[in-house]
């Protein structure tokens, strides 16, 4: 099962390159902006993981650009949770320009670091209570 949320930017001019096109390595940011929103939204934003005594760090990212973004354009991340067993979050991105055509498809994977950075093999409790509330579990 998959949860997605929409989330929209405002391209920023100091985001682009020389060539008035968004610098590639801003995308990876991108990803966090609808990664966050989709916490909030869903209840399990970075504050709340923290409180339960995990950091998630990202182990792993990829990113596919299609089309670029320019200054000025309002895009539009979509960003998906992709169920998994193991303890882990993995979020797909597909990014849009004002055309509605994909500009960027991407990837993250995240794990759970427990307060002592020890990397937790089985669902924290609180992800695990998270899951079942959205019905994943």
């Amino acid at each position: 099962m998959k949860i997605t949320e929409t989330t929209k930017i405002r391209i920023r001019f100091n985001e682009t390159d020389p060539l008035g096109i968004v610098w590639h390595g801003n995308y990876i940011t991108y990803f966090e902006d609808g990664r966050e929103d989709f916490g909030m939204k869903h209840g399990i934003s970075y504050l709340e993981v923290q409180k339960n005594g995990f950091v998630t760090p990202i182990v792993e990212s990829s990113c596919q650009h299609k089309l670029p973004l320019r200054y000025g354009d309002i895009a539009t991340i979509e960003t998906t949770f992709e169920d998994t067993p193991a303890a882990k979050m993995v979020f797909t991105y597909k990014i849009f320009n004002p055309k509605g055509k994909v500009v960027c498809l991407g990837k993250t994977i995240q794990v759970f670091l427990n307060e002592k950075d020890e990397l937790s093999l089985t669902l924290p409790p609180f992800f695990e209570a998270w899951k079942k509330k959205v019905g994943l579990l």
